[in-house]
């Protein structure tokens, strides 16, 4: 018998064992897993457990001859942690539904499995069942994942207020200048970091979960759709305004490369996308608590680059002038 070459000539079955004997010992709270119509798990005690879930689809969310496999599977894990860390969450497990265009080479399946296993690990995931049908179309790739966190513990969007300060970590940009670069066929000089940030995301887990633990930040939401996005985001749900200082915003300087005749550097990592940062507010009065924060986590940056204000407006200010924050990135635009 020949040896497969496609997910097609695998099939489902041989698919989902290939998975199956790359997945660590469970832990002892997942009772059942990979195997069984449903996975079973025990809830983390005195806890709030914390869902959330995310396509990546082939064509919007990646394109395969621009990314390695191994790539694409840990960035899928990595993007959807991203929410958990926003919420001040701990990770627990995962659930994987895939669909696959039949043609899909099988070593690039592999890779694709071993890379999101690889997020796994570093992350402390437990992979703990899924599905897998056939795309007529693009691949597509679909996460679950569930954490736990403490009762009053919980970071969400609504809770800024007048005066807080605007928060962030890391850098803004950085992802979409990489992006452009892959794009453009070739890795200029300086700007693998860059490339790195877009390929293997980092979820802020450690940051979301010790501001959450103590109580530091008013309001938090992750940048997945771009910091001018995440601020609109934030801005509703608090029903406040902004005022972003432009030249505060942590912008790396390899990010020059976004500068074309379309818009500005400052625009362009504005409304980028695929940061994967946290935008998170502080009141003054939890700034002890947040300095705490800032030394447990010396390794990250973090930015302030902004205020809370009253009302509505989303307002960025440089030397010169202020204007409205641009619109953003927007899924059906």
């Amino acid at each position: 018998m020949s040896t497969p070459s496609s997910v097609a000539d695998a099939g489902e079955h041989a698919l989902i064992a290939l998975i199956r004997e790359r997945v660590p010992a469970a832990p002892s709270w997942l009772h059942l897993g990979i195997g069984d119509d449903a996975a079973v798990i025990e809830p983390a005690r005195n806890r709030l457990d914390v869902v959330s879930t995310d396509a990546l689809v082939e064509g919007v969310h990646f394109e395969r001859d621009l990314m390695a496999p191994a790539d694409v599977g840990y960035r899928a894990l990595a993007v959807n942690l991203s929410d958990l860390a926003a919420m001040g969450a701990t990770p627990r497990a995962a659930l994987l539904s895939l669909a696959l265009p039949a043609n899909l080479p099988l070593v690039e399946f592999e890779q694709l499995v071993d890379g999101l296993l690889a997020g796994a690990r570093t992350f402390g995931v437990a992979l703990a069942g899924g599905n897998i049908t056939r795309s007529p179309g693009p691949l597509v790739i679909d996460l679950t994942v569930l954490g736990s966190v403490r009762r009053r513990r919980v970071l969400t969007r609504s809770g800024a207020r007048p005066g807080d300060q605007i928060w962030v970590s890391g850098l803004i940009g950085a992802a979409a200048a990489g992006l452009q670069a892959l794009k453009g066929g070739s890795r200029p000089s300086g700007l693998d970091a860059c490339i790195r940030a877009f390929l293997r995301p980092e979820p802020r887990l450690r940051l979301g979960q010790l501001l959450g633990r103590n109580r530091a930040a008013s309001a938090c939401v992750d940048l997945s759709d771009g910091l001018a996005d995440g601020l609109r985001q934030l801005a509703a749900a608090s029903g406040v305004g902004v005022v972003i200082e432009a030249e505060a915003l942590p912008i790396p300087p390899e990010a020059g490369t976004l500068v074309h005749a379309g818009g500005t550097l400052v625009d362009r990592a504005l409304c980028g996308g695929d940061d994967y940062e946290l935008l998170f507010t502080v009141p003054a009065r939890r700034r002890a608590r947040f300095e705490a924060v800032r030394r447990l986590v010396h390794g990250l940056r973090v930015t302030r680059i902004g205020s809370i204000t009253s009302g509505g407006s989303l307002v960025l200010r440089d030397q010169e002038s202020e204007r409205p924050i641009p619109a953003g990135y927007a899924h059906f635009r």
